[in-house]
């Protein structure tokens, strides 16, 4: 018995050492060109969700803010004279149901980025931004205090590097669930306070996401739709 035993545990042990080296995991990748989809997350928002919703948040705040007359000082002004909004992201706040990863990285350099191509505003360095807050020690919703904001602006004004807007950005999610299948709503809200008056103009964009079980799932819950 115990010799039986022995064959049968070299055996396997045999059997595992031929087969293994088959049965490694392999990744494969390949380069995207400008006209090809993005991957659709199984599990979690991916690019697929969040470049819609920056695209569409910040057109419609940037939109939004040249039709509303906000009285500035325009503290800031260009190389070529013209003046400008000068405007300071203080970063991205997630309060949706998942983590975001390095998404929210990417969300706060989209926004930054499209919100300088406008040629009212002009964005504050990140490097500035993040100094400052650190010497200060303060949270994004705590310079909504007036005198933390006023030690906000000194300490940046030291740099030179006056403010007029501050820039808030924030994720939120809702989950519906139906037999372990969920839908999930996703909301990114843009927030652009002035310091001057307190007034602020808020924009956001929804992007509403199925996942499923099962490959019918889709079917199943919202129809035949295949527009998307």
């Amino acid at each position: 018995m115990v010799l039986r035993r022995k064959l049968l545990l070299l055996t396997l042990l045999l059997t595992c050492t031929v087969l293994l080296p088959g049965c490694r995991k392999k990744q494969f990748a390949h380069v995207l060109s400008q006209n090809d989809p993005d991957m659709v997350g199984s599990h979690n928002a991916g690019a697929e969700t969040w470049k819609p919703l920056i695209d569409e948040s910040v057109s419609r705040l940037l939109g939004k803010s040249s039709q509303t007359i906000l009285q500035t000082s325009h503290t800031s002004v260009r190389s070529d004279g013209s003046l400008a909004r000068s405007v300071c992201f203080v970063g991205v706040e997630n309060k949706s149901g998942e983590t975001i990863g390095d998404f929210k990285e990417q969300i706060y350099e989209h926004i930054s980025t499209l919100v300088s191509q406008d040629p009212q505003y002009q964005m504050i360095s990140r490097r500035y931004v993040e100094a400052a807050m650190a010497e200060l020690r303060c949270s994004p919703d705590s310079l909504i205090l007036p005198q933390k904001q006023r030690d906000f602006q000194m300490v940046l004004e030291k740099s030179s590097q006056p403010i007029d807007y501050l820039l808030f950005a924030r994720v939120t999610s809702g989950t519906t669930t139906s037999n372990g299948d969920y839908q999930r709503d996703y909301l990114l809200t843009l927030e652009l306070l002035n310091i001057h008056t307190g007034e602020s103009v808020t924009e956001s964009a929804m992007l509403r996401k199925g996942y499923h079980k099962r490959r019918w799932g889709r079917l199943v819950h919202y129809g035949d739709n295949d527009d998307d």
